[in-house]
């Protein structure tokens, strides 16, 4: 049995292949098929929350912004 890759075997090397397209396959299908949460998605019969903006921030210091 050889231990590195470059000397194995034709089926060795299709084994490989095929044990990694299953996984890639795998773990497409579960990133496809997860659900954050059931509130997410859907909107409720009010609408869409509003964010309305609050007081603009004070800021102390210099008062005349240098703009180059």
């Amino acid at each position: 049995m050889d231990s590195t890759l470059h000397r194995a075997g034709s089926t060795t090397h299709l084994k490989i292949v095929l044990v990694s397209l299953v996984a890639a396959t795998v773990v497409v299908a579960v990133g496809f098929n997860a659900r954050t949460s059931s509130t997410d998605t859907v909107a409720t019969a009010a609408g869409p929350a509003v964010v309305k903006p609050g007081q603009p921030p004070a800021f102390a210091g210099k008062e005349d912004a240098t703009v180059r």
